[in-house]
């Protein structure tokens, strides 16, 4: 986001007159298609006031001001003050082979995903019960590459494409679950029904209607409130199917919950939420909003932890941090700008320093013209650069970020 006085706000300040810039929450959780727009009606506002946003930006230079305020910079910095707070002891994710090897696996597994989830899926759209004992083989895979190496599945999965998203997602889900799962300490079978409960938790979707499922627009109120209930209708499916264990029925019913007490479907704040379904929420938001969906780009890797860090309530505090240290301050695929003046994506972590990553060169703010790419290792004690911010990718022309970071092969 461009700072050109723009600011943030607390919803209760916002009134006619003003111009709305970008809600400060996940576009799925709002009903406006739009997320820029004079407000110029009593039932917008009412509209805003009653989808739960707690906070909101907006544009003075286009619509009224108030007083007070957050500005977008020094928003950026309480941010950055979290997240290099979160990075700053390093989990010990040292890996087990290269990252371009690891990632050569991780495509492969993706591929082969596909057609296995899609099949779990059609199985319980035509109203079978759900074998989830045939997960486990899917599962353990995916634990083992996560093991290996913690973030090529997870960024492999990340450009998944619009036609095939439900069923990835489930993978990525269960990938970031394992991961999560494995720095926060959980090992063993529970670290297994983690992953289980990663990859079943969004089984509820098979029971929505196909065109509300994939309708490329933004969905109405009705059709939302009927999306609402397939955590519900998930956990129905996993109980007569049988075969699972309260860990992955949980997660499936309560990964839309939030720790203020204002998801669903059952409202539960944080105390009464477990550490599963907290994990689960927090994994859901990241990869749905970082990927492609039938009516909006995801955001870059990068930004959406920034953007997550800032919704309040949302999320519980100690579970954030330690995602953070699992895909990194900086992820794979992110836009960053760097002191020598150039912009740069991140290739890989570096799992001792989060703040260090490896990254790739390829365009200068001095010339404003791209160069030779350029591989750098940040942590090395030859190398005097470093990140100075993570850059917002609709800011800029470039098509080959994914390419540059090594996710995709070249062309």
């Amino acid at each position: 986001m461009v700072d050109k006085g723009i600011k943030k706000i607390p919803v209760q300040q916002l009134r006619l007159g003003m111009y709305v810039h970008e809600f400060s929450g996940s576009w799925m959780e709002h009903p406006f298609w739009r997320s820029k727009f004079l407000l110029r009606t009593e039932d917008d506002l009412a509209r805003v006031v009653q989808s739960g946003i707690k906070e909101l930006w907006i544009d003075p230079a286009k619509g009224c001001d108030v007083a007070g305020g957050v500005s977008v910079t020094e928003v950026r910095k309480e941010v950055e003050r979290e997240l290099e707070f979160a990075a700053s002891m390093p989990l010990p994710l040292d890996t087990a082979e290269s990252t371009q090897a690891a990632l050569a696996k991780a495509t492969a597994l993706y591929r082969r995903s596909v057609p296995r989830i899609a099949s779990l899926f059609s199985e319980a759209r035509l109203g079978r019960a759900v074998n989830a004992a045939s997960c486990t083989p899917l599962v353990e895979e995916i634990s083992e590459s996560v093991m290996r190496n913690p973030g090529a599945l997870i960024s492999v999965v990340r450009l998944k494409q619009r036609d095939d998203y439900t069923y990835m997602h489930s993978v990525a889900v269960c990938a970031l679950m394992v991961a999560l799962g494995r720095a926060l300490g959980v090992e063993g079978d529970a670290l297994r029904q983690i992953g289980l409960a990663g990859m079943l938790h969004d089984l509820g979707k098979a029971a929505m209607p196909l065109e509300v499922l994939n309708k490329p627009g933004k969905l109405s109120d009705d059709e939302f409130t009927l999306m609402k209930l397939h955590p519900e209708r998930g956990h129905a499916m996993l109980v007569e199917g049988g075969g699972v264990g309260p860990l992955v029925l949980d997660v499936c019913l309560h990964h839309h919950e939030k720790v203020d007490g204002s998801g669903y479907p059952h409202g539960l704040s944080g105390e009464h939420l477990s550490l599963f379904a907290k994990m689960g929420a927090v994994c859901d938001v990241y990869d749905a909003v970082t990927s492609v969906r039938p009516y909006k780009n995801g955001w870059d890797p990068g930004d959406a932890l920034r953007k997550m860090a800032q919704w309040k309530g949302h999320f519980d505090t100690r579970i954030f941090q330690a995602f953070v240290k699992t895909v990194g301050i900086y992820p794979t695929g992110s836009l960053v700008r760097l002191q020598s003046g150039r912009l740069a994506v991140v290739m890989a972590q570096n799992p001792t320093a989060l703040l260090t990553p490896r990254v790739k060169a390829f365009f200068s703010l001095k010339s404003n013209l791209r160069v030779e790419p350029t591989e750098i290792d940040l942590s090395s004690p030859w190398v005097q650069d470093k990140v100075m911010a993570c850059e917002s990718p609709e800011d800029w022309p470039f098509k080959d970020l994914d390419r540059l970071a090594g996710l995709l092969a070249p062309r």
